[in-house]
């Protein structure tokens, strides 16, 4: 496979398993067509090339390795070392969809293959320590890095956003929901498979758009206001036997010294929908657009009859995805700005004040 010359030449590192991993499903719409211009041409897959080959979803990947390099020229490596070097005039682009532990070092393996501008997963990497880290490594070598902060070019966001523009006066509150049962096996199950915290995981996305459209840092915070009505924290042991300490749900509104003003509210076992709610000042609500919306329930459909069993998440946010893709691989190819697109600077801060903010507020709710 080669890239047209509007095209950034896509290698995709760490495609998981089909159906459930990330990697995956970016393979599918870049394969697609979906994203005009990316063309993937690589794809970095060290465990099911590896070790994982003969294990839980190992047939099931070399099926899709067979089928990409047959219909669409795709090659196959078990290392960022066995790339090609990059053609002239080819602008090559790395999209990082592994563990989080794995990117500050993958990132370097990037840096080292000719990649001119890196896509990075949320959260980027486990420390705000190492995100500066990369942050350097990456100007010292001219490269730029984007984020899939996918929320950020959320259709719910962008028209509560510009709802609340046009209305003096309003609030804004950020809510995400997920569909945890509510009892200690399934709780303490989620804590411990997400041992980062709620606020480095789940929440991390609004900590984003905090951070991309409310200046909010934590050296900008004024005040923290913790809904402790709403909010709860708990000790839970999860499968391994080992306690996890860590919110089930939390509600919260930052001041800033600059004078802006936003909530967020993140509920575990709060169901499927994730909206977006602008008030008054009295708190009557005055909009609220939610994900998935009708828009997005059809195009739903659609895709659970084309991906029967892949992971229900994938399919409500697919068009946010492409979106990123896209506006990141156009950065690639041409130079052209990724339109709010999160920028390593926005990962640190995300990070940064989930760092922050846990601490401060498990001791809030500590006294409750």
């Amino acid at each position: 496979a080669t890239p047209s010359k509007t095209q950034a030449e896509v290698i995709l590192v760490g495609c998981g398993c089909p159906l459930r991993g990330m990697g995956w499903y970016h393979a599918v719409q870049m394969l697609g067509g979906e994203c005009p211009s990316a063309k993937m041409c690589h794809v970095v897959e060290p465990w099911y090339l590896g070790p994982g080959s003969e294990g839980p979803g190992g047939s099931e990947f070399i099926e899709f390795k067979s089928k990409s390099e047959e219909e669409h020229g795709v090659q196959f490596h078990k290392s960022m070392s066995d790339l090609p070097p990059v053609a002239d005039g080819v602008k090559r682009l790395a999209l990082i969809s592994g563990r989080t532990a794995d990117n500050p070092r993958l990132l370097g393996e990037s840096i080292a293959a000719g990649c001119t501008v890196i896509y990075l997963e949320k959260p980027g990497a486990p420390t705000v320590a190492e995100l500066k880290a990369m942050k350097q490594q990456a100007a010292d070598a001219n490269v730029q890095i984007c984020m899939g902060y996918n929320k950020n070019v959320c259709k719910y966001v962008r028209n509560a956003r510009e709802f609340a523009a046009s209305a003096e006066g309003s609030h804004v509150t950020f809510v995400s929901n997920n569909t945890y049962e509510n009892n200690a096996a399934s709780l303490g199950e989620c804590f411990e498979r997400n041992a980062e915290g709620m606020l480095k995981n789940m929440a991390i996305h609004e900590l984003a758009l905090l951070a991309s459209f409310y200046d909010v840092t934590v050296d900008n915070i004024d005040s923290v206001k913790v809904d402790k009505d709403f909010s709860s924290c708990q000790t839970l042991a999860g499968p391994s036997g080992k306690d996890f300490t860590d919110f089930d749900k939390v509600k919260f509104t930052i001041k800033t010294k600059t004078g802006k003003e936003v909530s967020v509210q993140a509920d575990r076992c709060g169901g499927d929908i994730s909206y977006a709610a602008v008030s008054d000042a009295d708190g009557k609500e005055l909009f609220r657009h939610s994900m998935p919306d009708e828009e997005d329930e059809s195009n739903v459909s659609v895709l659970e009859a084309k991906y029967p069993g892949a992971m229900p998440y994938f399919f409500s946010q697919d068009p946010d995805y492409i979106t990123v893709k896209e506006r990141v691989a156009n950065l690639c190819a041409t130079g052209e700005e990724a339109k709010d697109v999160a920028t390593i600077d926005i990962a640190i801060a995300a990070l940064s004040v989930a760092e922050y903010l846990t601490p401060l507020m498990q001791k809030e709710l500590s006294s409750k």
